[in-house]
């Protein structure tokens, strides 16, 4: 597998280069050797953050872990990962699929950060939206960790969302245009 690291308000060392070669090493069975792995690390006054995507096939596996013990942290985040993959696989096998066969879309909106009053877009991500089902759509939005899903419903060619309710359940929202 091929990695891809940003830190920010730190310098990348030696040891935390070899950390992360040594941690997503468990992730090279799941995966071919041209995947990519994004890596971010983050150091803050108190806390130091870990963010791992992997990208592959069109879909997307993201795990975030913060804490003050990077290499702790780096596991932490490769376990989440390799956690979500075998939940993905194993759904997958259910529904009576091979991995591989079928192609979701990653499923990032716009983030909003609300400053006093004023309330403006800190992150933007377009993405190209395949048509699926809701319970594809809902598998997916597991998959990155998000509370909500934005998805191309594939009988009705509209734009849908689902999103997990406090009580566990999802919804699904039908917009009219």
């Amino acid at each position: 597998m091929k990695y891809d690291v940003v830190t920010r308000n730190t310098e990348m060392t030696q040891g935390m280069e070899e950390a992360i070669q040594n941690s997503i090493i468990k992730l090279d069975r799941y995966f071919n050797e041209d995947t990519l792995i994004q890596v971010t690390i983050t150091i803050e006054k108190q806390r130091q953050i870990v963010e791992m995507s992997i990208n592959f096939d069109g879909q997307v596996i993201r795990s975030q872990v913060e804490g003050d013990n990077m290499y702790k942290i780096l596991d932490d985040v490769v376990d989440n990962l390799e956690k979500q993959v075998l939940r993905f696989k194993k759904k997958l096998r259910t529904r009576n699929r091979q991995a591989g066969q079928h192609v979701f879309t990653s499923a990032f909106m716009d983030e909003v950060e609300e400053d006093g009053e004023e309330i403006f877009t800190v992150k933007r991500k377009k993405f190209a939206m395949k048509p699926m089902n809701s319970e594809e759509a809902i598998m997916q939005m597991e998959l990155v960790g998000h509370n909500f899903y934005v998805y191309l419903d594939q009988d009705t060619e509209e734009v849908n969302v689902v999103y997990k309710r406090k009580n566990s359940a999802y919804g699904l929202i039908e917009p009219r245009f």
